[in-house]
């Protein structure tokens, strides 16, 4: 079955799969098991749910909680209509969770169960959120997902999305630190989760299971996780990329894991934990990472243990972080500048590098990395200049400096943004500055990434204190912890005299970073 044509919208996906396989496993999670006739049914359920609340094509439907078969329910079901999910990352604080919410003018919010106590502090800050859903249960503020579905019909609603409807908007900052929502149609999502069909991605097909731990706030999670749908495989849902849930999961079905799917730094954990045992990883066809870059180190080791099957993705969130792949056979210890590259593009999409002087630089000359593909956003919610800015002509813009080397292969340099890419989570610069700067003692901060061995980059920040401070590391980095989801904040702190700036006051990052950068081959984690 060719999916690439016959699948045209997520729908689509469980439309084919319950016709002819009703049956089959489609998705695990935990003790659960869900038949592709009851994932379905599930989704038809909660489509007219949200229909019967008067939500209407477009309107944005919020999701936080960790990783769920249920996500996955609400997800289709809100598509099936025509409705755009937005899911929001459950590290964030309340004040960012609040800022997407209302920014995306959610009426209706899924809930996971460790977050049902922020119910009644996300009533009071989002004025127009009117129903919140708890997947796991009810609480106070929170009416349980059965019963919101309760009583509705398990046949297909009426209404109906189009290839080019947006699906998913997720939410990524930029220069200014404000979020903003990348929207993603079926047409992009479909396109990318379609290449892990392809021979080069590993052939994915209707016996393969999948394990996946990526969180599902973050476009490589989700794409991932329709990887297995789309070829029709079984998706075994983990609830975070914790290394001792992924280990259980690889245990827990007699059916053999055969794809997974994680960030380097997760494999380098599980390599070493305790109860790691190569023997529950020796059906993989395919272990697919991105986020950050991978050492030489864990690449012989993963190599040794896994076998031939490591593939890295590059990409961005508004590609549907597609764009160009490292195969397994360029995953060779003895090869660093492979290793040291993000691959070359993937089939469907061109890689472009705009010299300072020049809409193309030739090979090994720097530029800023252009992207283009069916994979490409749409554009950003509510912002049409950041869109014009990023989309010129088909092309995304990435905002990261790279060249193209003789072969083709894509390696990355800088990134004009300053974003901070530790353990696979997006980090910018000028959002933490801003929480810094509030503090009474602080007289002048700038943010930046230094090389760290297990997350590719970690937040450091310089610090200008006013005079007579007593203000320590420890105190300034519990501040920042009190505003910001614990993995925006500082590591570590260098106190400073003063920070480098240009003539017009634009902070030099570059100068911040080169003493931790110097012998480095890669000026980004």
């Amino acid at each position: 079955m060719n999916q690439k044509k016959e699948i045209s919208t997520l729908a689509g996906i469980l439309r084919t799969h319950a016709a002819s396989r009703a049956d089959g496993i489609a998705l695990q999670f935990e003790d659960r098991s869900t038949t592709w006739r009851q994932w379905e049914q599930q989704c038809n359920r909660v489509a007219h749910a949200l229909l019967d609340m008067g939500l209407a094509f477009e309107d944005r439907v919020g999701y936080l909680g960790k990783n769920s078969d249920r996500f996955f329910h609400a997800f289709f079901g809100a598509s099936m209509v025509g409705m755009v999910m937005v899911p929001i990352n459950w590290r964030l604080t309340v004040e960012e969770i609040a800022f997407i919410l209302n920014d995306a003018e959610c009426p209706i919010l899924f809930l996971g169960e460790d977050y049902v106590h922020l119910a009644q502090a996300l009533k009071q800050v989002c004025p127009k959120l009117r129903q919140i859903i708890g997947v796991a249960g009810a609480a106070a503020e929170v009416l349980a997902l059965d019963d919101f579905v309760r009583n509705q019909p398990s046949t297909a609603p009426s209404h109906a999305c189009a290839p080019d409807d947006v699906a998913l908007q997720l939410y990524t900052s930029g220069t200014t630190g404000l979020p903003k929502g990348a929207q993603l149609t079926h047409r992009n999502l479909l396109s990318a989760a379609s290449l892990a069909a392809t021979e080069l991605l590993g052939a994915w097909r209707e016996d393969d299971v999948s394990v996946l731990p990526l969180p599902l706030f973050h476009a490589g999670g989700l794409v991932y996780g329709l990887n297995g749908p789309l070829t029709g495989g079984i998706t075994r849902v983990v609830r975070e990329p914790n290394p001792a849930l992924i280990i259980a999961a690889m245990r827990q079905h007699p059916a053999p894991v055969t794809r997974l799917g994680v960030v380097p730094a997760v494999m380098q954990a599980l390599l070493g934990h305790p109860e790691f045992d190569a023997a529950d990883f020796r059906g993989l066809r395919t272990l697919t990472y991105g986020g950050s870059p991978i050492s030489p180190t864990v690449v012989r080791r993963a190599t040794d243990v896994f076998g031939p099957v490591l593939m890295q993705l590059f990409g961005m969130t508004e590609t549907c972080t597609m764009g160009t792949a490292l195969l397994p056979s360029d995953h060779d210890p003895g090869r660093p500048e492979r290793l040291s590259s993000c691959g070359r593009p993937l089939p469907g999409f061109e890689i472009r590098i705009a010299g300072m002087d020049s809409p193309q630089a030739p090979p090994g000359q720097s530029g800023e990395i252009l992207i283009r593909g069916p994979a490409v956003m749409k554009g950003y919610w509510h912002r049409p200049e950041a869109s014009e800015q990023a989309l010129q002509d088909g092309w995304y813009h990435s905002g990261d400096v790279g060249y193209l080397d003789a072969d083709g292969y894509l390696h990355i340099q800088d990134r004009l943004k300053d974003m901070i890419v530790s353990g696979g989570e997006n980090v910018y610069p000028a959002e933490v500055e801003r929480v810094m700067a509030d503090h009474p003692e602080v007289a002048d901060v700038a943010v930046f990434g230094v090389p760290d061995p297990k997350w590719g980059e970690a937040v450091k920040a310089a610090v200008v204190l006013k005079a007579d401070s007593s203000l320590t590391e420890e105190a300034l980095i519990a501040f920042a912890r009190g505003r910001l989801a614990g993995y925006k904040c500082p590591k570590t702190i260098d106190w400073v005299a003063n920070i480098p700036r240009n003539a017009t006051g634009k902070i030099l990052k570059r100068v911040l970073r080169q003493p931790y950068w110097s012998d480095q081959s890669r000026n980004v984690g």
